[in-house]
């Protein structure tokens, strides 16, 4: 993929203290962009520096010489949205290139209504997805186009899913992930005179902290675990996410990409991404994780 560099770039990610998000604000770090993250969970506790949290995925952005700024943002409040783009605006003179949309806090409610259908789910469910989910994604959307369109230069990134053209987990998922593209193509139509970037990017399965919980729950549902490791082994690392974004940030001919969708496998080919586990990310694993998906809906 050759020598990148972002340097002096700004960027927020949100939901950045686990998974992809947590991977894409490191690789922006070290290619030299100074990176705000966010998420709910900030401080350490009693001196310790808790797993998921903001300070961890600042510390690690440290470490590799990067520079974060962490910031305790619930992504389900507008008035924390809007602070965080008031102090993005405070510090860096209105400046921001780049806008990775990641949060979601649908995972929990997710593993907690598996294998119920949809009538069965939770009244929440919609809410609990698409909140800080679709809802957020868009709000922020405004905000961060409010920063780039004065400069005309910047790239919107949402983080969107398979499930978007397919069936995944459950309609409330796949619907907000539809939304998720969908507002990528419009909103890309408008900021296109203005010079802003806007796309989706669809990883694969990724050798996740859901993925992780939902193996360890298999045997328990009475499910296959074999089924399970068989997904993780061929899971694509977060990392590919990551590298992916920055890419996408350093191509010169961005505005080509502009309103559409595109697979971490997509890119990978295009850019020559090597996944960290050492092989590129696999084609045939979305499809063998959606034909798993399938086999296991009431």
């Amino acid at each position: 993929m050759g020598s990148l560099s972002l340097s002096g770039k700004i960027s927020i990610v949100t939901g950045a203290t686990r998974g992809i998000g947590k991977a894409i604000a490191i690789q922006l770090g070290q290619q030299g962009s100074k990176v705000y993250i966010t998420g709910r969970t900030l401080s350490p506790q009693d001196g310790v520096c808790l797993p998921g949290s903001l300070e961890e995925t600042a510390r690690d952005i440290h470490a590799r010489g990067g520079v974060c700024v962490p910031i305790q943002c619930d992504h389900s409040k507008d008035i924390d949205i809007q602070r965080l783009f008031e102090r993005i605006t405070a510090e860096n003179d209105g400046r921001l290139d780049i806008f990775v949309n990641n949060a979601f806090s649908g995972n929990d409610t997710l593993l907690k209504e598996r294998g119920k259908p949809f009538w069965e789910q939770s009244l929440n469910m919609w809410d609990d997805i698409n909140e800080v989910g679709l809802r957020n994604n868009y709000l922020c959307a405004i905000y961060a186009s409010k920063l780039m369109v004065p400069r005309k230069n910047g790239i919107i990134i949402n983080v969107s899913s398979a499930g978007a053209s397919m069936y995944m987990l459950n309609p409330a998922y796949g619907i907000g992930k539809a939304g998720v593209d969908r507002m990528t193509a419009d909103c890309a139509l408008e900021l296109r005179k203005h010079n802003i970037a806007f796309v989706s990017l669809s990883p694969g399965p990724v050798s996740s902290d859901t993925l992780m919980a939902l193996s360890k729950g298999a045997e328990n549902r009475g499910e296959n675990i074999e089924e399970y490791r068989k997904i993780a082994k061929i899971a694509e690392s977060p990392c590919c996410a990551g590298e992916c974004v920055i890419a996408l940030a350093n191509d010169p001919n961005i505005m080509e990409k502009t309103g559409k969708v595109f697979s971490t496998v997509q890119l990978a080919e295009e850019y020559g991404i090597v996944n960290k586990k050492g092989n590129e990310p696999e084609a045939n694993a979305l499809e063998t994780f959606l034909n798993f998906v399938q086999g296991h809906i009431n």
